[in-house]
C-alpha cells in the first residue's frame, strides 16, 4: 500500500466516525452508539472522551453515560469482535502521539518575554540531556545563579516560578492563566509578589536551589507534568516552605491535575494562593502541614 492509498484509507475512517448511526433494535435502541462529529481537520484529539461512547445495546446506558461523564477513562468504547474498534484504536494513536510531541518539543524563546517573566535555565544544554540527566534539571551554573539572585532579591517571602518541566504544552495552556489567578488572590490578602522566573529544562528540585539562592520563605513552582494518555496539558504546583537543597521531597505539598480536563487553571490558581497563606500562617509544607492542619 503506497502513501496515497494509506492517506485516502485514514480518510475513509475518519469520514465513518462521523456519519449518522443506523437506528438499533433490541436493548438500548434509544440510545444508539453516540460518535461525535470528528473537526473538520481530522483532529481526534478534539473529540471529548466523555461523549465518546460506542457500546451497542447496553444494558444501563444512562449509568453508563453517567459514569463516562465523570472520567475521560477510555471507558464504553464497545469493540469489533474481540478487538477495539477503529477509532478507539486511532484515537489511542493520537493521543500517544500528542503526548510524545509535549514531551520532545520546546517552549518557544519568546514565551518569557511575552509574558513578563525573567528567563533562566538549569544546567541541561538540551532536552536530550533534560531528559537523560535529572541531576542537572535541579541546578544552575554561575550566570544563572546571578541571574536569580539580582531577580528575587534576599529573602523574599513567596516566590513565583514557572518551570517547562515535561509538558511544554501545559505550561503554554495553563500556567498564566493560573499565575495571574494566584497573584489575584494574594493582592486581595495584601501581598504581591515581585517578578517572577521561567526555568527551562526545569526539574522540580529546580526550586530548592533558588530557595537556597535567595532565602526565600516560600517557593511556588508551577511545571508540566509527564503526559499521558488522557491529556498532554496536565501541570502541577509544587510548595516547599523554606526550600533548600537537600530538603526531602516530603516536604512539599503539591496540588496537581491542572488542565481543562481537571481542575481549570484559574480555579486552581485561586485555590493555590489561599493554600499559599496558610502555609506561611502554620510555617510548614508537605506531610507537616497535613497533620497540621489535621488531613
Amino acid at each position: 500500500m503506497n502513501r496515497e492509498e494509506l492517506r485516502g484509507l485514514v480518510a475513509e475512517m475518519l469520514g465513518g466516525m462521523s456519519a449518522p448511526v443506523p437506528p438499533q433494535t433490541g436493548n438500548g435502541a434509544a440510545h444508539a452508539p453516540v460518535r461525535p462529529a470528528v473537526p473538520e481537520a481530522g483532529d481526534l484529539t478534539r473529540v471529548d472522551l466523555r461523549k465518546l461512547y460506542l457500546v451497542d445495546n447496553p444494558v444501563n446506558p444512562d449509568a453508563y453515560l453517567a459514569l463516562k461523564a465523570r472520567t475521560p477513562a477510555r471507558i464504553g468504547l464497545g469493540r469489533a469482535g474481540a478487538r477495539y474498534r477503529t477509532e478507539t484504536m486511532l484515537r489511542f494513536r493520537a493521543d500517544h502521539a500528542a503526548a510524545q510531541d509535549s514531551v520532545f518539543s520546546d517552549i518557544p524563546d519568546t514565551f518569557a518575554a511575552q509574558n513578563g517573566l525573567v528567563p533562566v535555565q538549569t544546567k541541561c544544554k538540551d532536552k536530550d540531556e533534560y531528559l537523560t540527566r535529572p541531576d542537572l534539571g535541579r541546578r544552575f551554573d554561575e550566570e544563572n545563579q546571578h541571574i536569580i539572585q539580582k531577580t528575587c532579591g534576599t529573602n523574599p517571602q513567596i516566590l513565583l516560578v514557572i518551570g517547562d518541566g515535561l509538558s511544554s504544552t501545559a505550561i503554554e495552556t495553563n500556567a498564566m492563566d493560573c499565575a495571574k489567578a494566584i497573584r489575584q488572590g494574594l493582592r486581595a490578602a495584601g501581598t504581591e509578589l515581585g517578578d517572577s522566573l521561567f526555568v527551562r529544562f526545569c526539574r522540580v528540585g529546580a526550586s530548592d536551589h533558588i530557595g537556597s539562592l535567595t532565602g526565600a520563605e516560600l517557593v511556588c513552582l508551577l511545571v508540566g507534568e509527564r503526559p499521558g494518555l488522557v491529556t498532554a496539558e496536565s501541570m502541577s504546583a509544587y510548595i516547599t516552605y523554606q526550600p533548600r537543597i537537600g530538603v526531602p521531597e516530603s516536604a512539599r505539598t503539591v496540588v496537581s491535575n491542572i488542565h481543562r480536563q481537571g481542575t481549570p487553571a484559574v480555579e486552581a490558581g485561586a485555590h493555590i494562593a489561599s493554600l499559599l497563606l496558610e502555609i506561611l500562617k502554620r510555617k510548614c509544607s508537605g506531610v507537616a502541614f497535613r497533620q497540621e492542619v489535621g488531613t
